[in-house]
């Protein structure tokens, strides 16, 4: 029987913003404090105050021209090789925290990983099409970029052979890992902060988002609907469509940028409902504003259905369009006074810190017994 602790790595792909998955690997780190953190890329800017450099080992690609590293896509040609290349010859367990590619590790023998799976690869699978059409990829350009994707595809599926143990954050994500790798999985959903945020009783009228700022999000649609309605709607985040949503909103659109924790914990607070039109994997941001208290108007499909109770803790519209949402939003007034705060954070609880880091510790047990 083993008596030691377990030597422990933990894998991310990209450590250059704080989003939903950087978040899961913070509390992946803390759980696992003496673990070091390996990555393709790393900002010390934007995640140092969370993974400080000390703790970080970076592939190659951290090494190519600023331009380069600034578009992860240019770096696709790169991916596999970059993530292949570590040695983990003095770890007996890998953690990859995979939205992509972390999982494609070659690894000892007596080594074992656990890949805590955000999606496969959406890009490669069941967005492939839309990625083309997002990015305006033609001719004879979409004939390169499907070659490089078609064997990006066989790699990520044949790599994912590799893994000892998938743990999927959603029981969507967990239907897209048993589609597109052939292999079972269990749901253990991203830790939230619910003890960090303050329930708000009352609102200042005004509707919520905290997201990146990028076409799967569907920012566009929200801000459609609250341009017709003059409704007052403030956008936390930033991204690449930030420009596009600025010259298409109104003036009761309001865009403060990506916010410190405190300052999107008051603004969750003080907000009449939160707004989510896009498809995700799981949607922490949702489950925020529920501990909040705040009902939450979310598109009827992936995380977001495994988290919003339909009239009890927000609304769930139908489609991706105008109309649906502006549905929904009027379905969310006539359900305003039947949604009690109290109700709506009890259901964010059952996604809190805790729950995940129990589950999390419970598993890395099982697999260190079997090394």
């Amino acid at each position: 029987m083993k008596t030691q602790s377990p030597r422990i790595a933990i894998v991310h792909e990209y450590l250059t913003r704080m989003g939903g998955a950087e978040k899961v690997a913070k509390v992946l780190s803390d759980l696992f404090p003496s673990a070091r953190i390996f990555t393709l890329l790393y900002d010390s800017k934007n995640c140092g105050d969370f993974f400080p450099s000390w703790k970080v080992e970076t592939s190659r690609l951290q090494n190519f021209p600023k331009f380069l590293r600034r578009r992860p896509k240019l770096l696709l040609p790169f991916i596999q090789t970059a993530v292949e290349e570590w040695d983990f010859t003095d770890y007996d367990l890998v953690i990859s925290s995979s939205s992509a590619f972390a999982h494609g590790l070659v690894l000892p023998l007596q080594t074992r990983q656990i890949c805590y799976c955000h999606s496969p690869a959406r890009f490669l699978w069941d967005y492939t099409h839309e990625y083309l059409r997002e990015n305006k990829i033609t001719s004879f350009r979409k004939i390169l970029v499907n070659s490089l994707l078609k064997n990006l595809r066989i790699w990520n599926k044949l790599s994912a052979k590799r893994v000892d143990r998938f743990i999927a954050n959603s029981v969507t994500v967990q239907k897209r890992i048993q589609k597109y790798y052939r292999v079972d999985s269990d749901v253990v959903h991203p830790p939230v902060e619910v003890a960090k945020i303050k329930m708000g009783m009352n609102h200042q009228n005004y509707f919520l988002i905290v997201s990146q700022l990028t076409a799967y999000k569907k920012i566009d649609l929200a801000i459609s609907v609250f341009n017709k309605l003059r409704r007052r709607l403030v956008i936390v985040g930033d991204g690449p469509q930030r420009k596009f949503l600025e010259e298409i909103a109104g003036p009761t659109i309001e865009f403060h940028g990506w916010r410190s924790d405190a300052e999107v914990g008051e603004l969750l607070k003080n907000c009449r409902g939160f707004i989510f039109p896009g498809e995700d994997d799981f949607g922490i941001a949702p489950v925020e504003a529920m501990a909040a208290g705040k009902p939450v108007l979310a598109f009827g499909c992936g995380g977001a259905t495994e988290t919003v109770l339909h009239k009890k803790t927000g609304i769930l519209f139908d489609s991706q369009t105008p109309e649906s949402l502006e549905n929904g939003l009027a379905e969310l007034f006539a359900n305003e006074k039947k949604f009690q705060p109290a109700k709506i954070r009890a259901q964010a609880k059952n996604f809190s810190r805790e729950i995940f880091e129990n589950k999390i510790q419970k598993i890395v047990a099982e697999e260190f017994s079997r090394i």
